[in-house]
């Protein structure tokens, strides 16, 4: 086992295999470690994040090692079915390359019996394991742009099937109409984590099923379908719980009127947790800070969804009398009154609207992202307990649409709305100069020995391909040492994603929750909001903080040791801030 250095707040526990993988994440599942936030699954590693203020780094490292790595009966684990047509318009080229029959490939690919290592790529995306050894076959060479749901697909020696129309390169062989994400159902994900799965040959128009023997020989007969205890959907207990704010709160007689959206505006709250073993990531405000205040400004609890706003050009007219704020990256504000009349409205400042006033938010002079909050709060309807747009995974509500009105709840009684100045510290601004503190690992050493310099000694473009999903760099590519095929673990926001051009992504909140590429360092956890609001034409320089080594145990007292624990090389400073 090693225990790497991800970021000052995540580390990642490096296993022999994925039996040790899944055991140690039961045991954290079983017996938490007191401060860890969430622990994600990879091929052969385990992502744990924990709060800096509850743990240290070498403790949760002490604490992992002491923990069982037995194999998990794989018989304590349910066992899902799913019914596949063979019928994808790869099977005869995968055929090919294997060297055998398309027969031969379906009758492996249902005869042996695959577990869940790990989802990512997509909520309900889950990469499944242990199946026929014969069927590696490699990624196409050129992605697909679009590939259906319900795709039944080879990579590697893994299998998968995908839960909503994506891109992706892996090798279709057939299709089932088992959804694999459904919100309707009290288990959204079909497949999570440890699940023992076997995919059934179903004949669509004589609806029989093809099922192998354990002598690994097929025998067809006719069967009914398969059934599948959690695929019919259901109203969860979780839908209900946040339809019923909705529809007791919800006033349709006032409301704000999206006159012009702007560039993209969407819903967005502190996310969502609790979904990472389905692969949902916690998506959320890029700017946590910037949200809290506008809801602080016109008295709502601080975690109150707001809507986000990037670059500007956001107008609204008021349904109702209203009060709003915003924060953020700073833009001019206007309130066009009823009758025409226009006056300038205070940023970071309460701005009352009465029925029929418009506020027009102008274009952003430094930073890319404001937040907009309204007294009482938008009376939008949760998906899995939060407001949050994940443009990656497609959860959360849909972009603000230009004519749409969005309604407002009622303000609670006795919130007060709060005064206070707007942040001094300036945000990044194109054609300047920002730079943020990283943390190495956890694969630098998978880069060159002067993979650090070439990171650290430029200053990187942002270039117009940058999105929530993660910031595009352009500069003196970053070489890789080793090229083989990393397997996929846990990635976190402000990771520093190296892709075989060598050329940088920052990932930001709607990251993948996996990634396959190495990671030299990531983002300091309380600079990811300042990546955020990096502009397109902007700079950045990154600067080490932590220095890249495997996290090791703590030492019994840092008294008992020659080094003194504020010197940034002693065991018990990695992780932690030096400053």
């Amino acid at each position: 086992m090693r225990v790497l250095p991800v970021r000052d707040d995540a580390v990642l526990v490096e296993l022999a295999d994925l039996d040790e993988t899944l055991a140690l994440a039961a045991s954290l599942e079983t017996n938490p470690l007191a401060g860890v936030v969430d622990v994600v699954p990879g091929a052969r590693t385990l992502l744990i994040t924990f709060r800096p203020s509850a743990a240290l780094a070498e403790r949760v490292a002490a604490e992992v090692r002491t923990r069982p790595l037995d194999a998990i009966d794989a018989g304590d684990a349910p066992l899902r079915r799913i019914p596949v047509r063979y019928n994808g318009e790869d099977l005869a080229e995968v055929a090919k390359q294997l060297g055998m029959t398309a027969d031969e490939v379906v009758r492996r690919h249902t005869a042996a019996e695959c577990t869940v290592a790990f989802v990512g790529f997509a909520p309900g995306f889950a990469y499944l394991t242990g199946g026929d050894p014969l069927l590696d076959v490699p990624r196409r060479s050129s992605p697909r742009t679009r590939i259906p749901a319900g795709s039944v697909a080879l990579a590697g020696t893994y299998s998968g099937v995908y839960p909503r129309e994506s891109p992706g390169g892996w090798r279709l062989i057939g299709t089932t109409d088992l959804p694999m994400w459904d919100l309707g159902r009290e288990r959204p994900a079909f497949l999570e984590p440890g699940d023992r799965v076997r995919f059934d040959l179903v004949d669509a128009s004589r609806a029989t099923v093809t099922a192998a023997s354990d002598s690994d020989h097929a025998v067809t007969e006719p069967v009914e379908a398969p059934s599948h205890p959690v695929a019919e959907p259901v109203e969860s207990s979780r839908a209900l719980e946040d339809s019923a704010p909705f529809d007791e709160l919800r006033d349709p007689t006032v409301g704000l009127e999206v006159v012009s959206a702007g560039l993209q505006t969407v819903f967005q709250d502190l996310g969502r947790t609790g979904y990472t073993s389905m692969g949902v990531s916690a998506s959320g405000a890029l700017d946590p800070a910037a949200l809290r205040a506008a809801n602080r400004l016109v008295g709502n609890d601080s975690a109150e969804a707001a809507l986000e706003v990037v670059v500007g050009g956001l107008q609204l007219r008021a349904h109702g009398p209203q009060v709003t704020a915003v924060a953020g990256a700073p833009v001019p504000l206007t309130v066009v009154r009823a009758d025409g009349e226009r006056r300038p409205a205070a940023f970071h400042s309460a701005i009352p609207l009465d029925d029929g006033d418009e506020l027009h938010l102008g274009m952003a002079s430094e930073g890319v992202r404001a937040y907009l909050a309204v007294r009482g709060g938008f009376a939008e309807e949760a998906v899995l307990g939060s407001l949050a747009t994940d443009a990656l995974s497609g959860v959360g509500p849909e972009p603000v649409a230009t004519g749409r009105v969005l309604d407002v709840r009622a303000a609670a009684a006795g919130s007060i709305v709060a005064t206070e100045a707007a942040p001094e510290h300036p945000l990044p601004r194109a054609g300047e100069e920002t730079v943020l503190d990283i943390v190495l690992g956890p694969r630098t050493d998978w880069l060159t020995a002067d993979a650090v310099e070439t990171l650290t000694g430029q200053a990187w473009d942002v270039t117009p391909q940058s999105n929530r999903v993660g910031v595009r760099l352009s500069g003196t590519p970053v070489d890789r040492e080793r090229t083989e095929e990393l397997p996929s673990e846990g990635c976190v926001a402000g990771a520093l994603q190296i892709p075989p051009n060598g050329q940088p992504v920052l990932f930001l909140a709607d990251h993948p929750l996996t990634g396959g590429y190495p990671v030299i360092g990531a983002v300091v956890s309380d600079q990811v909001a300042i990546a955020g609001q990096l502009p397109v034409g902007a700079r950045v320089r990154f600067r080490v903080r932590s220095p890249f080594a495997e996290i090791r145990d703590p030492l019994p007292s840092p008294a008992t040791t020659a080094d003194s624990p504020d010197s940034p090389d002693s065991p018990d400073s990695i992780g932690r801030d030096p400053r």
